[in-house]
């Protein structure tokens, strides 16, 4: 990631937001693949809180909350950066979506489902934060990266910056557990396209495109053509999954 890009093509009175690696965003097509990777995610939380009220905590550019807000019937928008709330606001606005500028540990308003995603990787202290969770609503979505596919091999953590701790599936696991009733984790992993670029890849593509000279031309093309159909999630293979993602019950 790199903070040299910012959104492209936003509405009227809408801020761009520039990419800095600590928050995804949309509308930067070199992104697409982490954009992507976290909407999906998204979509699949939407299509089961149909109905209900939910707190989308460090929502960061506000898509997921404007996407879990396409089902619920009220959802509330919580992050803390000035910036990222300023565009939130003003980016998406409908009558059952509502943003609010103000630290995730503070927030202790009764909800239906809270939706915590890519960011339990970034808090130093996360018990108090998971009590605060089983406190407040019955169902809590929480996702993080698997430290084994993104860190480098061996490494205790990636190079991201604002990440404190990343977490193995048995950490994650046993973060979760003492603070809910009943946790599922699902992977998250590469479909369709993804998958084919996974094959062509060991069979040497990065080799063959470089030596070439079609880096550029391909990733410039492929980056932006991937959609949320390119991951899936599954509760098989998590050792090797990109993503866990836990269902937590209060």
């Amino acid at each position: 990631m790199t903070d040299s890009y910012i959104q492209n093509d936003q509405p009227d009175g809408v801020p761009p937001l520039e990419l800095t690696g600590e928050r995804t965003l949309p509308d930067v097509p070199e992104e697409n693949y982490w954009y992507r990777r976290h909407l999906v995610v998204y979509e699949w939380i939407a299509a089961r809180v149909s109905g209900l009220k939910v707190v989308d905590l460090a929502c960061g550019e506000g898509y997921g909350s404007a996407t879990l807000a396409h089902s619920a019937s009220d959802v509330i928008g919580v992050d803390a950066n000035p910036e990222a709330f300023a565009h939130a606001s003003a980016r998406y606005t409908s009558a059952n979506l509502s943003f609010r500028r103000e630290l995730v540990e503070s927030f202790d308003d009764p909800r239906d489902a809270v939706v915590f995603l890519q960011t339990i990787e970034h808090i130093a202290e996360p018990g108090p934060l998971l009590d605060g969770f089983a406190r407040i609503a019955p169902v809590s979505y929480v996702s993080t990266p698997n430290l084994l596919t993104i860190a480098p091999a061996g490494a205790d953590k990636s190079d991201n910056p604002w990440h404190v701790k990343e977490y193995r599936l048995e950490e994650y696991r046993a973060l979760l557990e003492p603070h809910f009733s009943r946790v599922e984790i699902l992977g998250l992993s590469h479909a369709r396209m993804l998958k084919a670029h996974e094959l062509v890849l060991s069979l040497g593509w990065d080799r063959v495109h470089a030596a070439l000279g079609l880096s550029k031309p391909f990733y410039d093309w492929f980056t932006p053509a991937i959609s949320s159909s390119d991951f899936c999630l599954s509760n098989t293979n998590l050792e090797s999954a990109l993503d866990f993602i836990a269902v937590c019950h209060a």
